[in-house]
């Protein structure tokens, strides 16, 4: 019935814990096929694999990137569905016969995800993915472009033939092929749901590429740009994506300015904070921008502060 699909790199610690938690499914009728993504630790990895090599399927390949690794496992895959994992998170136990109740009692759905609690080194660990990036309303492209719906892979399964039907993750893009998958899907007539049960285990590390909003807003605006040049696009989807671009720009310059202030860059701070003021005219940033261009310092001074004392809240909390 299923096929779980699991890309990885450098995951030799965790990988054994993600396939325990497939094994532990209360659906049995599944694959597992592990895509080694040309991999600097493939020795420990399959030191670690050894246990499971008569579970799983296992490819290796030259570094191509997950998005190259996902659709070498889907194109092998033998699964009515797709379930994708990453090689350092973890499902609950009913994950797989929960939304596969969702897709077999609706034959015109898609795909459907689920919420995920955060665990890990990150600041929101212990918090959801639905908490963060919430999903309101039906899923449609305008709302999945505005961030209204938001989509987690890795608690998400899909109709195999649904992603062949769009084409499978783009591998040109490095950051944001999961969000072009959707909105390919949105925009020709495939059908998303989602429920709010937490059924996975969303790893966060605080210093990795999914905890730096920079990169992760690179990788919206990304997606986004591919499909403003979708010629099958309404003027209205075509409207909505170009605003979107605009607000994003705006995150990206808003989270700039802030990581320059913190390393002591007035300049590139108020040159950054400006941009993102021109969209957002908010009289908080433009007070900033005047402390900045006025009295660094002491903004810099009020700022630890302000920290100092968030911090204590929380300890005596």
């Amino acid at each position: 019935m299923v096929s779980v699909i699991i890309p990885a790199y450098r995951a030799a610690e965790s990988i054994a814990a993600t396939l325990d938690s497939v094994l532990a499914q209360t659906l049995v009728d599944w694959e597992i096929i592990v895509v080694n993504d040309g991999s600097p630790d493939s020795e420990e990895m399959e030191a670690a694999l050894e246990p499971y090599r008569g579970r799983i399927v296992y490819l290796r390949q030259t570094n191509q990137g997950s998005s190259a690794a996902r659709n070498a496992g889907i194109r092998v895959a033998r699964g009515k569905y797709i379930a994708p994992l990453d090689a350092d998170d973890i499902w609950a136990p009913e994950h797989l016969a929960a939304q596969l109740a969702v897709l077999e009692a609706d034959p015109s759905i898609d795909m459907v995800y689920a919420d995920a609690r955060i665990f890990g080194d990150a600041p929101e660990a212990g918090r959801t993915v639905m908490e963060l990036s919430p999903s309101a309303g039906e899923v449609t492209f305008e709302r999945l472009v505005k961030r209204q719906c938001n989509v987690h892979l890795c608690v998400s399964v899909c109709r195999r033939e649904t992603l062949l039907r769009f084409g499978l993750f783009d591998p040109a893009l490095k950051r944001g092929e999961d969000i072009d998958m959707w909105l390919r899907m949105a925009s020709h007539g495939g059908r998303i749901a989602y429920q709010r049960r937490v059924l996975g285990h969303y790893r966060r590390h605080a210093g990795s590429n999914s905890a730096d909003p920079v990169v992760t807003l690179e990788g919206f605006l990304a997606a986004l740009a591919k499909a403003a040049r979708d010629p099958n696009l309404t003027d209205m989807q075509r409207e909505v994506v170009e605003q979107q671009c605009l607000i994003e720009r705006a995150g990206v310059a808003l989270h700039r300015g802030r990581q320059a202030f913190l390393t002591g860059d007035t300049e590139a701070a108020v040159r950054h904070l400006a941009q993102a003021n021109a969209q957002h005219k908010s009289l908080k940033l433009a007070t900033v921008l005047m402390l900045l261009r006025v009295a660094p310092g002491f903004l810099r001074a009020l700022y630890q502060w302000r920290d100092r004392h968030v911090y204590k809240l929380k300890i005596q909390s």
